[in-house]
């Protein structure tokens, strides 16, 4: 137990170091923009500071129903609860900031016309397009919809959008064809999924504009220092936290799985999709994304995440290679 508080103390020293010295991953830069985008102006005008700021989180799915159970005598053992911290767990905090060009969110309307938002991040593809966030929050854009408003803002804070909107392409969604058919609790385990985007209003690219992070996959699931972050809905900037990673073999029978587990206080709805960064040469990685168990933990203080393997490489190769994306069920 010693060494393993030090070895924790020691990593959470070293992720203080590298969270002052490395800066998000450089943009290319030497791109030349191509012509406006009337889709993306559109976007721009549209989402306004009010707009963005009233938008809620994307809604949280039905509790799945779970099989009762045969009663048992009392026990005089303290609970130790399924889903949040442990007694005596120490949580991380988390800060606000002004945020990273690579880490945005996403703003769109629901069916019913109300603004949504769901968090995610830039990762590095072939065409400089693609965005990382999770299923759940995705899922309902499958297909066409241009009149449901959704775009990505990097770097969204205070109300601005440092470098505009960038719309999702017609049938650029693409999330697992497993959550689609399992749902969201049996299907937790394929809580992620990848947006493909348009040039933003002044003709720019996506990884042109902001650079990008690297998609890590089959690395497991202990990883320090990971640095978390995310939006909370309504919040004007969003959340950063330095933490670890732990493997978490769910304990819910609606919910299966092994997952990624991380403590860092304060992630509320909203913050869904967010990145889990590991330190990589020139920026950083992504090693999950919060989502997965619960769909992310019923908790501020604890997350989850799906676990990055074959499935998340087989998603990221579809979406950079124009493959037709999966779909709900006619």
């Amino acid at each position: 137990m010693v060494r393993r508080t030090r070895l924790i103390s020691r990593a959470t020293a070293a992720a203080t170091t590298l969270l002052l010295t490395t800066g998000p991953v450089p943009a290319a830069g030497a791109a030349t923009p191509g012509p406006a985008n009337p889709t993306a102006k559109r976007l721009n005008a549209y989402w306004t500071p009010a707009r963005m700021a009233a938008a809620l989180p994307a809604p949280a799915p039905p509790t799945a129903p779970t099989a009762p159970t045969a009663p048992t005598a009392p026990s005089t053992a303290a609970a130790v609860p399924a889903d949040g911290p442990r007694p005596g767990e120490f949580i991380p905090s988390s800060r606000g900031f002004d945020g990273i060009p690579p880490v945005g969110t996403f703003f769109w309307t629901d069916a019913g016309g109300t603004g949504r938002t769901c968090s995610a991040s830039v990762v590095h593809s072939p065409d400089h397009d693609l965005v990382l966030s999770a299923g759940h929050c995705l899922k309902g854009y499958s297909g066409t919809a241009p009149e449901r408003n959704l775009g990505f803002v990097p770097q969204y804070h205070d109300g601005l959008k440092p470098f505009g909107i960038f719309p999702v392409r017609s049938n650029g969604v693409y999330v697992p064809q497993e959550y689609y058919d399992k749902g969201e609790h049996a299907g937790a385990a394929y809580d992620f999924g990848f947006a493909v985007t348009e040039p933003n209003q002044d003709g720019e690219r996506l990884e042109d504009a902001v650079g990008a992070v690297r998609l890590l996959t089959g690395t497991g699931w202990f990883h320090a220092p990971v640095r978390m972050i995310g939006y909370p809905g309504g919040a004007p900037k969003p959340l950063e936290c330095l933490s670890w990673t732990t493997w978490w073999a769910s304990d819910d029978p609606a919910d299966p799985g092994t997952f990624e587990r991380i403590a860092c206080d304060g992630f509320v709805g909203g913050t869904s999709g967010g990145p889990m960064l590991v330190p990589w040469p020139g920026g950083w990685a992504v090693i999950g994304i919060i989502g997965g168990y619960h769909t992310g933990g019923n908790t501020p203080q604890i997350s989850y995440s799906a676990s990055f393997g074959s499935a998340t490489r087989d998603l990221y190769d579809a979406a950079t290679t124009g493959a037709p994306p999966a779909a709900p069920a006619s």
